[in-house]
């Protein structure tokens, strides 16, 4: 093949030998890398930004053979552009490799060598991709750095958790837009993974955007990409969207965006088509959109703070994550499991009232609040045996101000029991009646507590106990077999 003319815009386009294997082993430590990156698609965007600077090309894309986005040339400008196939082992594998250039660039006999050279390289790299992401569908890592969720799997075994399991299944098999609505920290990243792992889009990418930590001048380009040479120094890269391109996009924390991003949003969802910034035209793109709020969009839009045709393009397939103090069930199965999960640093237990101060604990800051007890238990904790003095305050307040005096001053339980009937008619307002339904004894059991003396010395109360012990006892079988 004969050398063609250079780039009009490159008065030289004949690198020296040296510069070509420098280009090479740019690319080669590009690839290497992204190796070390959580999020597999950065690999494939590496890839094609470190080729376009090897040889000059406006675009580089790399893509599945079945992929739906194609890169077409812009209306109205004579842009020139080539596809070449990438090998794969199995046909229905195979990928394509798309590069564009500028009016007059003409390429050499290097820039053709460069590019044949690529599509091996870019076999590597969508190999890789499906491989990292079959390992991360079925759990087994095998070396390879995971992904960090910030929260626990779908744990626990309550009718709360088997309802949410069973939403979960249902609407995966679908490609609708799924809204889930859930307190901070109960999982919704989690179930928006679930929902992708199970869905036919498994094998492909699942990309997660924080909207509430999106700048709104650069909305736009971290969305839907921007094009090269659109201003000074801006490097040309892909969106969000265009990275979730035959998989699944999760907009997290959706309620944050602001009126002027919302409208931004809604017609790339509307079409799924999107526009770079300094593009000439829409593509489309094959994605689902999982969308996860922690605020009612609905009241948001009563309040003129949610745009309602946005709203109702995200709800209609709506799934609520419980939060935790809903399955109090599943505190010590989740307490455990992160436990567990850290036993190679170390190997810790819960003591009996350490595990009663958790599950009565509220925890507003749901599943992740747990996860950060945990670690700060595993660092702080002075024996294999977390003890309720090793929680905080504010998890073993109540429960240890209810427990702890009567443990330091040996009451009897009888004492103890005493002490919490008088504290519920209290707060019944005295109607004892009301009291028996709350603690769900008889009306004479009630009677035989409010007459027990707790504040005796422990030698009358041990008298006390051989005088007094059998009728009261006999109150409190009855109390438990009623």
């Amino acid at each position: 093949m004969t050398a063609l003319a250079p780039c009009s815009e490159t008065p030289k386009h004949s690198p020296r030998r040296r510069d070509r294997r420098q280009a090479l082993a740019d690319l080669l430590m590009a690839l290497t890398r992204a190796l070390g990156r959580a999020d597999v698609s950065l690999m494939r965007g590496a890839f094609e930004e470190s080729l376009r600077h090897v040889v000059p090309a406006r675009s580089i894309l790399l893509r599945e053979a079945g992929s739906r986005w194609i890169g077409r040339p812009e209306a109205g400008a004579a842009i020139e552009s080539i596809a070449l196939d990438v090998p794969a082992a199995d046909p229905a594998s195979r990928g394509v490799l798309q590069a564009t250039f500028d009016p007059g660039c003409r390429l050499g006999d290097w820039d053709f060598q460069m590019l044949g050279l690529a599509t091996h390289l870019g076999a590597l790299v969508l190999e890789i991709e499906r491989t990292r992401l079959q390992l991360i569908r079925t759990g087994g890592s095998n070396g390879v750095r995971p992904k960090r969720d910030g929260a626990a799997p779908l744990i626990g075994s309550t009718p709360a958790m088997n309802a949410l399991r069973g939403s979960i299944e249902r609407v995966a098999v679908t490609d609708f837009t799924v809204l889930l609505e859930g307190e901070s920290g109960v999982g919704k990243e989690l179930v928006a993974r679930q929902i992708h792992e199970l869905s036919r889009r498994r094998t492909g990418p699942f990309v997660a955007i924080n909207c509430a930590a999106l700048v709104e001048s650069l909305l736009e380009a971290e969305l839907f990409g921007i094009e090269e040479r659109t201003a000074t120094g801006v490097k040309g890269r892909r969106g969000k969207f265009e990275i979730a391109d035959g998989g699944t996009l999760f907009l997290d924390e959706v309620s944050d965006l602001s009126l002027s991003a919302q409208a931004k949003l809604l017609r790339s969802i509307q079409d799924l088509a999107v526009e770079r910034v300094g593009g000439h035209g829409a593509h489309t793109v094959d994605i689902r959109i999982v969308a996860a709020t922690n605020r009612s969009l609905a009241r948001l839009v009563e309040r003129k703070r949610f745009r309602l045709d946005l709203y109702y393009r995200l709800s209609g397939v709506d799934v609520r994550v419980p939060p935790l103090r809903e399955r109090r069930e599943d505190v010590l199965e989740l307490a455990r499991y992160f436990l567990e999960r850290h036993r190679s640093t170390r190997s810790l237990r819960l003591s009996t009232a350490a595990a009663d101060a958790l599950v009565a604990y509220d925890w507003p800051g749901n599943v992740r609040e747990l996860e950060r007890l945990m670690e700060r238990a595993i660092a702080l904790t002075g024996t294999d045996v977390i003890e309720l003095e090793d929680l905080p305050d504010t998890v073993s307040g109540d429960y240890a101000a209810a427990l702890v005096p009567s443990l330091t001053r040996n009451e009897k339980l009888r004492a103890w029991g005493s002490r919490y009937v008088r504290l519920t008619v209290d707060r019944c307002c005295g109607n004892k009646r009301q009291a028996c339904r709350v603690l769900g004894i008889t009306y004479h059991t009630l009677q035989a507590y409010l007459k027990y003396p707790i504040y005796q010395t422990e030698t009358s109360a041990a008298l006390e106990s051989w005088t007094s012990s059998a009728p009261v006892e006999t109150d409190v079988e009855n109390a438990a077999s009623g």
